[in-house]
């Protein structure tokens, strides 16, 4: 089963902020995620409401929600480890 990935506004402007080394290898890890929602290293966010999971890709963090009825991972936030959790 193939998940379609959907990006908030704010999540795709951020990717776009991204210097280009670190923009292919965040993009690599969420292509990656069409296939897996929940790779290794994957971890659910207990502190908020929603289901949150986050994956880390060097100094990134890439937050996103599975929701399995439509099959789509929404990405959430692409942000620096100091300001990932920052909502």
């Amino acid at each position: 089963m193939f998940y379609q990935i959907e990006y908030t506004a704010s999540a795709r402007k951020e990717l776009e902020q991204l210097d280009y080394t670190v923009f292919k290898k965040v993009k690599k890890a969420i292509d990656s995620l069409i296939t897996n929602p929940f790779p290794p290293g994957s971890i659910k966010l207990e502190v908020t409401k929603e289901k949150l999971y986050r994956i880390r890709k060097g100094d990134y963090r890439i937050i996103y929600a599975v929701n399995h009825n439509i099959i789509t991972i929404t990405i959430l936030k692409i942000a620096h480890r100091s300001d990932a959790y920052k909502f």
